[in-house]
């Protein structure tokens, strides 16, 4: 009878148990659910804060407020422009052996360059006691590198080594004078009513009348003592453009002897009321040989232009009557040519030759 009863209680506890297993599984099943739903309230009861940032997915962008998520749009990248300078780098065009010096000028109280080109094989040891005509030139930075040119080059080194390579002329020294700030300043022996920049001609504060001590007395000294140039009238020329050819006319006539070649382009013979070509008319003894270029598109207009022409012609026509004939005299007037480097470069061979072609055979070999 025990063992009837103690079957009955078994039996009654297996389905205690198992009402009870029963009773307890829908808890489990939704645990989950409710946890879920208490997470907004959570969430939006506390907010992240920078004390307690919310953590950020890669690559999404979590609203921890609404715990929404948005694609986080990576930062484009700024496309770099490239810079272009205000005037194009050039590059260095010199050929042959150029030397670069400087000289202290006490006449005109300031620092510039001297820039010396020498023939080939100066170095060489079978040269060492030749010595050579030498040619100065104003605005010694524009003619042989266009690295350096204000514009363009005159090419004076592709030019002279040209015609010394082909025999047309002697080997040479060029010596290019640099200019300074005070180019008109330093060049115009006289007012020049046509420059506004320089102000008011009788204002005008010009000193070409000592460019030619200052070549003579300062930049000769240096370059003789330093250099195996031969000296003497016959072996030194002087030349220049514009400006700088009207300080190489006054030079010549001022200091007279000194200077047996001139090359002359593009001068302003209107400076001074046409003092240049009293000058001129004045003087009594002048170099072996002068070559003069123009072009008859110097100026901005045509009426200009012509007058240019016919200051060059009216000095041709007093050397020609002080007896300057075909030989010692070159008047080069050129066709739609204008006032720039390229135009004298292109002129450079023919003055060189007309200058220093004859010389060839009769330079000593010392």
């Amino acid at each position: 009878m025990w063992n009837a009863r103690a079957a009955r209680f078994l039996v009654y506890l297996v389905l205690v148990l198992a009402a009870f297993c029963a009773a307890q599984q829908p808890q489990k099943t939704s645990s989950p659910a409710s946890s879920s739903q208490a997470a907004p309230s959570q969430t939006t009861q506390a907010p992240a804060t920078p004390e307690s940032p919310c953590p950020q997915p890669p690559g999404l962008l979590v609203d921890c407020g609404t715990a929404s998520q948005v694609p986080v749009v990576p930062p484009q990248p700024v496309p770099i422009q490239e810079t272009k300078p205000l005037i194009d780098p050039k590059e260095p065009s010199v050929l042959g052996e150029l030397e670069i010096i400087t000289i202290n000028s006490k006449v005109y109280r300031n620092i510039r360059n001297l820039r010396v080109w020498l023939p080939a094989n100066y170095f060489a040891p079978v040269n060492r006691n030749k010595h050579y005509p030498v040619l100065y030139m104003q605005d010694g930075q524009n003619l042989f590198d266009e690295a350096t040119a204000q514009f363009r080059e005159w090419k004076f080194d592709e030019t002279v080594q040209f015609l010394t390579g082909s025999m047309r002329i002697h080997p040479m020294i060029v010596v290019g004078i640099d200019s300074t700030p005070r180019r008109a300043n330093e060049y115009l022996p006289y007012p020049d009513p046509h420059n506004k920049e320089l102000g008011k001609p009788e204002t005008q504060d010009v000193h070409g009348k000592q460019y030619g001590d200052f070549v003579i007395n300062e930049v000769m000294p240096l370059i003789e003592k330093k250099y195996r140039v031969l000296t003497g009238m016959h072996n030194t020329g002087l030349g220049g453009a514009m400006y700088g050819a009207d300080a190489a006319v006054y030079a010549a006539v001022a200091h007279p002897g000194v200077f047996g070649k001139l090359l002359l382009e593009s001068p302003s013979l209107i400076v001074g009321d046409e003092q240049l070509l009293k000058d001129v008319q004045k003087a009594t003894q002048f170099p072996e040989k002068i070559y003069v270029g123009i072009g008859t598109a110097e100026e901005a207009d045509e009426k200009a232009s012509a007058q240019t022409v016919e200051e060059v012609t009216d000095l041709e026509k007093i050397l020609r009557d002080k007896g300057m004939g075909p030989t010692r005299l070159k008047v080069v007037v050129e066709e739609g040519a204008h006032h720039d480097e390229i135009a004298w470069s292109k002129r450079l061979q023919n003055a060189l030759l007309f200058l220093y072609g004859s010389d060839i055979h009769l330079l000593p070999t010392k």
